[in-house]
């Protein structure tokens, strides 16, 4: 889920914060991808263009097709990826997983009535919210990166926050995600659209996490205290407070704590047992592996395995697999100019100060007036 309204928020009070692009921008760049929002999206895109790619069992290979293109389609344009998987989730996430659980069902439940109507577009729509990515998706996927040459890791918890993790140390560049959460958990840069389709024509969106900081006013604390008020997978939120409401009023007391003091409890309703301060821990302090135990390694393409795990059974085209694997090798021996940054040690980022009690305050909602209307910044 990410964060709720975040992207709207940010378009309406910080849009500098935000810019278009498009993919080879990013040329020379090492990016962490988030790999279950990958194997989702392939596994959406194809269904909806019709029925799954499946093998002689039946079993879905879409996620494959999707990994193996869009991959190519990454390092033909000089950007070297890291796709990151999500281990156990956290024991604060388990509301959210079953809420997600009961909404599967939900549409099982709705699929069978629309199957026995026999109407097709109800159909197709409850399919596709019936779609999960499974473990065996991720194992397949983790097979193929090797076969590509194309690192992958494996984190001990959420992918976004280590991917965040990533960025922090000086590893990679950016967090491609689809998922805001990943700037709660202090990605400095992260980006969206970069593994859609290119048919889809959608530009990649670069947020800049100190950039937006200094939109909103706010220091690390107090965004990630902004992100619980908006609603994240770890908690409840305060019944009654949208975004333009908790941009003011962490505007004006900078923490949850004085909010709840201030507040009319009866008009906004605070959760029974509220446990905001586990979930202000876990993006404070996610369980990521170290930047600096990652090592990450990008070899060349084994054609001849390529071939035998994605023909016969998964049903691949030789010619298009053998096809791709030389495009693979082809960005490996192809000599490349490094980008001119690359030649400079990348500084950790210094979280934005805490304004001063004396300084003076800008409210959102006449910040939203004034710098919302910025044309080609509104993000999708």
């Amino acid at each position: 889920m990410g964060i709720k309204g975040l992207s709207q928020l940010i378009a309406d009070v910080a849009p500098f914060a935000v810019k278009e692009g498009e993919i080879k921008n990013f040329f020379g760049r090492k990016v962490a991808i988030d790999a279950s929002m990958c194997l989702y999206q392939f596994l959406i895109a194809v269904r909806a263009e019709g029925a799954q790619l499946t093998s002689v069992d039946g079993e879905t290979t879409s996620h494959l097709m999707g990994t193996f293109y869009r991959t190519i389609r990454l390092l033909e344009n000089g950007i070297k990826p890291v796709y990151v998987f999500d281990g156990k989730p956290p024991e604060l996430k388990s509301g959210e997983l079953s809420k997600r659980a009961e909404k599967r069902e939900e549409a099982q439940k709705a699929l069978d009535k629309a199957t026995e109507a026999g109407a097709t577009e109800d159909i197709d729509k409850f399919n596709r919210r019936l779609v999960k990515v499974t473990k065996q998706h991720s194992n397949e996927a983790k097979e193929l990166l090797k076969l590509m040459g194309v690192p992958f890791v494996d984190a001990p918890c959420e992918a976004e926050a280590q991917c965040a993790a990533l960025v922090k140390g000086g590893k990679v560049y950016a967090t491609a995600t689809e998922d805001m959460d990943a700037l709660t958990f202090g990605s400095s840069v992260l980006l969206r659209h970069l593994t859609f389709s290119e048919a889809r024509k959608m530009p990649v969106q670069e947020f800049n996490y100190e950039k937006l900081l200094k939109g909103f006013e706010l220091n690390q604390d107090e965004f990630i205290d902004l992100c619980i008020l908006l609603g994240c997978d770890y908690c409840d939120s305060i019944r009654g407070i949208g975004p333009k409401k908790a941009i003011e009023l962490i505007n004006k007391h900078r923490s949850i704590e004085k909010i709840i003091e201030n507040i009319d409890t009866k008009k906004y309703i605070v959760p029974e047992n509220w446990n905001y301060k586990q979930a202000r821990q876990l993006f404070k302090e996610p369980d990521v592996t170290s930047a600096e135990e990652v090592e990450l390694k990008w070899g060349e393409p084994d054609e001849e395995g390529l071939v035998k795990f994605l023909c016969g059974d998964r049903q691949f085209n030789e010619d298009r697999i053998r096809a791709g694997a030389k495009k693979i090798l082809k960005t490996k021996s192809t000599a490349t100019q490094g980008r001119l940054d690359s030649f400079f040690k990348v500084l950790p980022s210094t979280p934005a100060q805490k304004r001063k009690p004396d300084e003076k305050k800008t409210p959102a909602s006449k910040k939203a007036k004034t710098t919302g209307g910025k044309p080609g910044r509104k993000p999708k």
